[in-house]
């Protein structure tokens, strides 16, 4: 029989794996794309740039629905989110987003 100890590593791997799954999920709609191996903590921080970033683009009059990573033509280039680099760390990333949101403030 299994203990308890077991269960309740099992039961957290499984909402650690979910939490995860929900951040990858929540930055996709966004149009970021992270590779998996990224931390829960790294993928909230990153989150939480890209929210700054959004307020500080609405802020200066931006259009979130306009000046998306996937518009063709933007209001203003500076208020649409940096796209991350192939080899760029998910904290480097962060650091640019929050960078950018700087700018726009």
């Amino acid at each position: 029989m299994p203990e308890e100890s077991d269960f309740d590593d099992s039961i957290r791997r499984e909402e650690r794996t979910a939490l995860h799954a929900e951040l990858l999920a929540r930055l996709e709609q966004k149009g970021v794309r992270i590779g998996e191996r990224a931390t829960e903590s790294e993928l909230a921080d990153l989150l939480s740039a890209i929210g700054t970033f959004e307020s500080a683009v609405e802020a200066a009059g931006g259009d979130l629905m306009i000046d998306t990573p996937r518009s063709s033509e933007p209001e203003r280039p500076e208020w649409v989110l940096p796209h991350p680099a192939d080899d760029e760390s998910v904290s480097g990333y962060t650091k640019r987003v929050n960078s950018a949101a700087g700018r726009v403030r």
